[in-house]
């Protein structure tokens, strides 16, 4: 490897390790939406030159995730009402597709069975805190796209489930035991091959995200 080959692949190293700490105080709450991306604030906090900074916030914002004001100042964005609500009705449009596909592949159960286990253990206590619990519905929803047989599929619902976790960054605790009942509904459907259940239990499950934050944003306490 050549110094110049060296030294881009350290700036992409560094570009990537910017973007992915930014991502992750966006959604876990740390910077609320509407919060100012100052390169040179990241940089000091990161360690980082403004380089790698610029790059990852050009980034977020190509995924949504952050955006330009009239000023041209990047900032987190602001999901609206409207907008959760149009993501949640794709997501059901894709995710319920995607679970009836997967309940029709016959592929290897063991990582849903894997899965099922651990949302049982989360039921069981104590409770995982939200990035421990997040990761596995991430984990599961990527799942069963992977196994409708579709890599555009799975990074649509990615993209999608990380603009829902934007909006009510885990502070739903009341969808806690609830949803972990969906999930495990989902799984039972898909692994007992009924294409159709498979889809109305993700349909099910992702109405009920929706209630809860229509309800989260009208008796927030």
């Amino acid at each position: 490897m050549t110094r110049g080959d060296s030294m881009a692949e350290t700036a992409k190293t560094l570009g990537s390790s910017a973007y992915e700490r930014i991502k992750a105080m966006i959604l876990d709450g740390t910077l609320a939406p509407g919060a100012a991306l100052r390169e040179n604030h990241f940089a000091d906090q990161l360690g980082v030159s403004r380089t790698p900074v610029r790059e990852a916030i050009s980034q977020l914002i190509s995924e949504g995730l952050a955006t330009r004001t009239p000023g041209g100042a990047p900032a987190v964005n602001r999901v609206s009402l409207q907008d959760i609500m149009e993501i949640l009705h794709v997501r059901s449009l894709l995710e319920c597709e995607a679970a009836r596909k997967a309940a029709a592949s016959g592929k290897n159960y063991n990582d849903l069975m894997e899965m099922r286990a651990k949302v049982q253990g989360f039921l069981a206590g104590p409770r995982p805190g939200p990035a421990e619990h997040y990761a596995l519905d991430r984990r599961l929803h990527l799942t069963i796209a992977e196994m409708a047989g579709s890599r555009l599929l799975g990074e649509l619902i990615e993209g999608l489930k990380i603009k829902t976790r934007m909006y009510d960054q885990g502070f739903i605790p009341e969808r806690f035991e609830p949803g972990c009942h969906e999930h495990i509904a989902i799984i039972d459907a898909i692994v007992a091959g009924d294409a159709d259940q498979a889809a109305e239990a993700m349909r099910f499950h992702l109405q009920k995200v929706r209630e809860s934050i229509i309800s989260h944003i009208y008796h927030p306490f």
